[in-house]
This record gives structure tokens, C-alpha cells and sequence, in this order.
């Protein structure tokens, strides 16, 4: 509408022939009947108006003149007024008419397009800058309104800013310290995972070492008959049990033992330990349970979790030479603490009053072979352990300490649902040496003394073993025959155990694979549709057996 022109012209085709000419110029144009229409269309808004003389003659301009008069500050409307050419001055009725106009280009008739659409151009360029100085104007108007506002309430903002600075610095204040504390345990987990992948490769490379020596003292017991040979060998094997528990500590803090979780009842398992408690702790020692209402059940290793709890209550006997309590406490519907996935946990809480430990020491507790202990009384595996069983297990493991007023170790836990018993008797089947003696097995291991322990301890039960010192030798012996089950290791230079068994897989893919590790990687769990069961190392050749046993025994029920 800003951008329109209006035109009155009332006698004969003016009206007309100047819409013409200016619609070729692509200006918008509305004619007015009379000087009262053209102060209206004014009113709505337009850039310029263009009026023969003759229309204002005798015509009643007093609504035009109230509209020109009343102007804003911003505005002075041009008009274009054509009018007739004259020899000598102007009629004083047609001054006053200018006058009361005021910005006005004249133009006398007749007149050429061109001269018409340059002051058209004129009187449009007039009225933008007029419309600028509007917008300027009202800008200032605004900023003006606020600065009158604002120094009304200067106080008031001032003391809304004191405010908010205020808060805004108690914030910095809680997030400088929240991330101090975030880096704080951003070092210790680093230095614990550091620590972990160590400990899981000792403890994997001591594992293979283990189950050469504790297979092949088991097969000097079942092939010997000399009774001191006996004694030897059970003596060297009770060795080779307590280094295999050692080492299960170690991979238990490194987080890479497979753990066989479980839907668990927290309250069963602290009421089951009760006589093992009291045994281990002592009658100088007070064992009380605080066991939650809501019966928690959560996702863990029910032996690892006794074990866990077990180190805990020895902790807590030493820290009490004198006697003292020793609290167990089950929770459950717990907030997540920090450092582990949001959700719902079960805690167990074993808690003392005895000496308590350090806080400058308390950071480093969780550390493997870090003891406070006199030597020759403690191997500094303990917290360390219950610290890996709860982080593999989807929690985490806390400590709290105070001197001389005692310790409590919080176990955090996922919850799980509490299972539904199965009433029906699953039959065990169990193989014929007339089937296993049917059987081919392939062992695949690139250590040579556990591979030849796996395959003549399988023999020695009747199995056919065919054997492969690595992956690509295994593909090849895959290539020529398929075995009714394949052995692996898991760990292997070049072709690792989980790729040689997605190859295998592809070629035969109902054919079980027995997977045997020193550690447990994520790899090994991950993709369980490839693995018919996992065997940790060590282990004896009568466990290996007895899984072969269970697969074979399904495959000799099988129908042909």
C-alpha cells in the first residue's frame, strides 16, 4: 500500500492514459473519484499522488487539507500536480493551492512520459526516505521508552544482576569442583584399566603355562600306580590349584574373566554365607544382618559375589584384633551412583568398626597388591578382586573409611527379575566310547604343549583328534574335512579363535565350536551364536570331557 500512487484526474481519459503509461513502469496505480476519495486512499497509506489542476478547482479540499495539515513529524506527502499552461502569473486560488499542498512538483501540460516517470522516480525516492526517517524515528522512540523504564527500575536490575552474578558463581564454584573430582576419577579409572590390561596378560600367558603342567599332572595320576608318584603329583596339583585361584584374581580385577551371570537374591546369598562367615571371622567378632524388605534380586556371579564378600569379612576381621561387629546390609531400588549407566541397583554393604583406613590411602585400595597388611599376611588381591567382579558385572564398588571409627565397602549392582523356577528334570545325555570313537575332533591352539595336553588327554578317551597350530593351518584341514566339533583358542597370532570360527561357521554352520581361553574378552561373549560353549583355562581334561560329552551326546541322540 506504501508503494502505490494514487491519481486524480476527473475530465476526459487522463485517469486512464496515466494508469497506462505507469503500469508500463510497473507502478501500482489507483484513481480516486474526488478530492475527498483521494484523502482517504492517503490515509491508507501510498508514495506519491499524482492531481490535474483542474480536479481541485471549486472542489471541496477541506478533508485533503486536514489530511496534509495533520501530518506526522516524518512525513511531507509529495504531490505531482499537472497543470495547464498559462502566459503570465498564476491565479491566486491556484497558489493557495500549492501552498496548502506544500510539497509539490509541478508539471505543465502537456508533458511527456519520460518527464512524468522521472517525477514519479522523484516523488517515490522522497517518500522512502521520509519512510526511513519513520522507522529512524520510531527507534529512537523505543530506546528512549527503555532507557525511561530502565532508570525506573536501575535498582532493581541491579540488584537482579548482584543476584544472578551470585548464582552464576556458585555455579562455576560446584562445576570447578565437579570436574576436579571427575578428573580425579578419570585418573584412577585410566590407572586402573592401565593396570587391568596388565595384569589380564600376566595372568592369560600364566593360564596357558598352568594348563600344561595341572593336564599333565592329571594324566601321571590316572596312568600311575606308584604311590609316591601319586603323593608328588597331587602335592604339585593342590600348587597348581592355588596359582590358578591366584590367577583368577587377577583377571577378576582385570575384568576380563567370563562370569557367569545370573539372576541373584542378595538376601539369600548373605543368609546362605552366615556359617561360613562365622567361621572365617571368628567368636570375638559380632555378625549381624540388616537384610532388605523387598527381597533384591540383581545380575552377578553368585560364587564371585561369595567370594567377594568373603574378602571383605577377612578385611574387616584384621581391622578388628580386639573384636568388634561386622554388619552385612542388602538394598535395593537404588539411583545409580556415580561412574556406572543410569538405572536401578541392589546394594551389599559389608561394614566394620574397627580401624579404619587412611584417607590419604583410601584412593589406592582398589589397587592390585597394594596392602597395608605386614608382609607374608595378605597378597593385596582382595579389594582389587571385588572391585573387578562389581565393575564386570554392570556396577561398581565404593569404600568409605573413617579412622578409628571403622570401613564400609558398598557392592552396586544391577537389578534383575526374579526368575521363574522350572520344575521339569532336563535329562543329562551322556556319549558311548562306541560314539566317541565315531567322532573327529579338531583341535586348534598355537601353543604346543596345551594343544598336545588337549589332544592326547582326549584320546585317552576314545576321541579321533586331528590337530592345527593356527588359524590359516585349521582353514586348510576345513577345506579337506569338516570335524564333528573344532577346538579353538581364542587367543592366536594372525587368525584369531573368533575369526577362525565365523570361517568355519560359514562353511558349516551347525558345527559346535568348544572355545578355551586364558581370559575372557568382550570378543569371546559378544557373539554367542557363534560359540557352543566357553572352557576357561586351566582346566582339567575331565571338565573338557564333560562338555564334549554333553555336545557329542546331543549329536549322537540326533536323528540321522
Amino acid at each position: 500500500m506504501e508503494d502505490r500512487i494514487l491519481v486524480l484526474a476527473l475530465r476526459g481519459r487522463d485517469a486512464a492514459v496515466m494508469e497506462t503509461l505507469l503500469a508500463k513502469q510497473d507502478y501500482a496505480c489507483t484513481t480516486c473519484a474526488d478530492a475527498r476519495a483521494l484523502s482517504d486512499e492517503l490515509t491508507r497509506g501510498a508514495a506519491t499522488a499524482i492531481i490535474t489542476e483542474e480536479s481541485l478547482a471549486g472542489a471541496d479540499r477541506s478533508a485533503l487539507d486536514a489530511w496534509v495539515a495533520q501530518q506526522p513529524p516524518w512525513s511531507d506527502f509529495p504531490f505531482i500536480l499537472l497543470a495547464t499552461r498559462r502566459a503570465g502569473h498564476r491565479p491566486r486560488h491556484a497558489m493557495l493551492v500549492l501552498e496548502r499542498l506544500g510539497n509539490v512538483i509541478v508539471l505543465e501540460r502537456p508533458i511527456h512520459s519520460e518527464t512524468l516517470g522521472s517525477a514519479v522516480r522523484s516523488a517515490m525516492r522522497v517518500r522512502r526516505r521520509q519512510y526511513e526517517a519513520r522507522e529512524r524515528l520510531a527507534a529512537l522512540q523505543l530506546a528512549e521508552e527503555r532507557l525511561t523504564h530502565l532508570n525506573a527500575n536501575l535498582e532493581t536490575r541491579i540488584a537482579e544482576r548482584t543476584s544472578e552474578l551470585s548464582r552464576a558463581n556458585n555455579m562455576l564454584m560446584e562445576e570447578v569442583a565437579e570436574r576436579e573430582r571427575a578428573q580425579t576419577a578419570l585418573v584412577q579409572s585410566q590407572k586402573m584399566e592401565a593396570v587391568g590390561q596388565l595384569t589380564g596378560g600376566i595372568a592369560h600367558d600364566f593360564n596357558n603355562l598352568l594348563t600344561v603342567v595341572s593336564g599333565n599332572l592329571e594324566m601321571i595320576e590316572r596312568r600311575s600306580d606308584d604311590e609316591r608318584i601319586l603323593r608328588h603329583a597331587r602335592f604339585a596339583a593342590e600348587a597348581t590349584d592355588r596359582a590358578a585361584k591366584l590367577t583368577r584374581q587377577l583377571l577378576a580385577f582385570s575384568r576380563t574373566q567370563q562370569l557367569a551371570l545370573a539372576p541373584l537374591s542378595l538376601n539369600a546369598l548373605v543368609e546362605g554365607m552366615g556359617d561360613l562367615l562365622a567361621r572365617t571371622i571368628g567368636p570375638r567378632i559380632d555378625q549381624r544382618r540388616v537384610l532388605a524388605d523387598s527381597q533384591p534380586w540383581v545380575m552377578a556371579d553368585v560364587h564371585q559375589l561369595e567370594l567377594a564378600v568373603l574378602n571383605l569379612a577377612i578385611n574387616a576381621r584384621d581391622a578388628m584384633p580386639d573384636g568388634g561387629i561386622l554388619t552385612i546390609e542388602t538394598d535395593a531400588g537404588r539411583s545409580a551412583p556415580e561412574g556406572v549407566r543410569p538405572g536401578r541397583y541392589g546394594v551389599v554393604r559389608v561394614r566394620d568398626n574397627g580401624v579404619g583406613i587412611p584417607r590419604p590411602i583410601l584412593s589406592k585400595v582398589f589397587d592390585p597388591f597394594y596392602t597395608t597388611k605386614p608382609l607374608g599376611k595378605g597378597t593385596g588381591l582382595g579389594l582389587s578382586q571385588v572391585f573387578g567382579i562389581a565393575r564386570q558385572s554392570g556396577g561398581i564398588a565404593q569404600i568409605d573409611s573413617v579412622q578409628h571409627e571403622g570401613t564400609t565397602v558398598s557392592i552396586w549392582l544391577p537389578l534383575a527379575e526374579q526368575p521363574v523356577v522350572d520344575t521339569e528334570l532336563v535329562a543329562q545325555i551322556s556319549p558311548s566310547d562306541r560314539v566317541r570313537a565315531k567322532l573327529n575332533i579338531l583341535v586348534v591352539d598355537d601353543d604346543e604343549g596345551v594343544r598336545r595336553f588337549v589332544a592326547e588327554g582326549l584320546e585317552s578317551f576314545g576321541y579321533h583328534i586331528t590337530q592345527a597350530a593356527s588359524g590359516a593351518e585349521a582353514v586348510t584341514m576345513l577345506d579337506a574335512a569338516l570335524p564333528d566339533v573344532m577346538i579353538v583358542d581364542f587367543a592366536m597370532p594372525g587368525m584369531t579363535g573368533i575369526e577362525l570360527a565365523e570361517d568355519a561357521r560359514r562353511r558349516a554352520p551347525d558345527l559346535p565350536i568348544i572355545m578355551v581361553t586364558g581370559y575372557a574378552e568382550e570378543g569371546v561373549s559378544a557373539d554367542t551364536s557363534l560359540i557352543t560353549h566357553i572352557v576357561r583355562k586351566p582346566f582339567k581334561i575331565d571338565a573338557l570331557v564333560g562338555v564334549l560329552d554333553m555336545t557329542t551326546g546331543i549329536l549322537a541322540s540326533a536323528p540321522d
